[in-house]
């Protein structure tokens, strides 16, 4: 379903002239070469005031990106999978502080990396169980096999998982396998971004004894009208999907070498289904989903989630207020990480000025590998939200240069 502009952009406090700067910018991208297209979608007081595509969904075919088009949102899947957590801990089906070995019983017994080598590898028991807010804040210890920043990461290579999820295993065997897979360091005790969410999918079937698929399309899809997202693509949206592409050594967008095999997998229902990094989406939907989390869990009469749980989920749960600069091991601990903590789910701004972009205090976020990227800002009744296909998202500052351009774009 295709999405319009609903409001008049200086109805909401916005100049449209300079909202157009957003579009200016980022079209340069695309005549350089360094992204095939993109949409962006700005909205205060829950109405479209800003909407603009450019550029290419498939470069080869001239075919454009359009209002409708559908985007692989990879980790834009997290904080969906960690609503269905939420939904569930307000049924009662667990406390937070709960072992994820309750669930799933190969987490009981595990083991911390102490040294040696991906082959020979060193380790001792754990000295803290995971629980269930460990994998919500990614303190788990856990990790993922693209990280290629520690010997754990190519033990995840190893065993199948390079490319996400291991070709011949559900998700069920996934955990069991990462489970048996040496932590980086004892849960709690750092930060680390990995499959933590894709364990969360895992516990979401066993508590509500539906598969995660099923879940996701009985308890937030289909409530929320978001007819467009889902684990695989309807073969007659072919047309609509955008290609994916990665960057080559200039920075420059080229098709994905396995975009052939990427592009029939789309229309199958994977084995192992990804709370990770696994849907499919459009802008129509994920504004919807945005706009339910602004709403504090409503959104035109369904509530998923209530105000007092989301208000829970969006705040800083780092030990002692500290931010993902200090806390974060790897790439999330330099400096563009600064004054952002992490909710259950989602980053948190604690301090615009620390990091050095505009933006408000309790803002909260996250993005996807392909470049993808959406945040919600309470204080300024705003929703934002990019999409693209370009990996990785660490090739260009799209993010931090669409917050310059989004607030400035306010003149209220």
């Amino acid at each position: 379903m295709p999405v319009e502009i609903k409001v008049d952009p200086g109805e909401v406090g916005f100049d449209a002239a300079r909202l157009r700067r957003i579009d200016r910018h980022f079209a340069q991208y695309v005549e350089a070469g360094k992204l095939p297209g993109w949409l962006a979608l700005v909205a205060r007081g829950g109405k479209i005031a800003h909407l603009a595509t450019h550029g290419m969904r498939d470069v080869e075919s001239s075919a454009p990106v359009r209002p409708d088009t559908l985007f692989r949102i990879y980790s834009m899947t997290k904080p969906i999978t960690s609503t269905a957590i939420m939904m569930l801990h307000e049924e009662g089906a667990f406390e937070l502080t709960d072992p994820v070995s309750d669930f799933i019983p190969s987490f009981a017994d595990l083991r911390v990396y102490t040294g040696g080598t991906a082959r020979a590898p060193q380790t001792r028991p754990a000295g803290e169980e995971m629980r269930i807010w460990h994998l919500l804040t990614h303190t788990s210890g856990l990790t993922y096999a693209f990280h290629y920043l520690h010997p754990v990461d190519e033990l995840y290579r190893r065993a199948g998982f390079e490319h996400g999820m291991a070709a011949d295993l559900d998700l069920a065997a996934c955990c069991d396998e990462w489970a048996s897979l040496p932590l980086l360091f004892d849960p709690g005790t750092a930060w680390n971004y990995s499959v933590a969410t894709d364990v969360l999918g895992r516990i979401v079937e066993v508590a509500s004894g539906q598969t995660l698929d099923e879940f996701f399309r009985s308890r937030i899809f289909e409530p929320l009208g978001m007819t467009d997202t889902g684990f695989a693509v309807d073969r007659a949206d072919a047309d609509r999907l955008a290609t994916l592409y990665v960057a080559d050594p200039q920075g420059r967008a080229r098709r994905h070498p396995r975009h052939d095999e990427a592009f029939a997998a789309a229309f199958e229902l994977p084995k192992a289904l990804s709370g990770g990094g696994g849907l499919f989406s459009s802008a129509h939907d994920y504004h919807r989903f945005t706009q339910m989390l602004l709403r504090r869990g409503e959104l035109d009469g369904v509530r998923l989630l209530g105000s007092r749980t989301v208000d829970y989920m969006t705040r800083n749960h780092l030990p002692g207020g500290t931010d993902l600069e200090n806390f974060a091991l790897g790439a999330f601990s330099e400096v563009a990480n600064a004054g952002k903590g992490f909710g259950l789910g989602f980053s948190v701004l604690e301090d615009p000025v620390a990091g050095k972009v505009p933006g408000s205090t309790g803002e909260f976020a996250w993005g996807g590998l392909a470049s993808t990227v959406f945040w919600v800002d309470p204080a300024e009744d705003l929703t934002v939200l990019f999409l693209t296909q370009l990996m990785p998202s660490s090739t260009h500052p799209i993010r931090s240069q669409l917050h310059q351009l989004v607030y400035q774009a306010l003149v209220d």
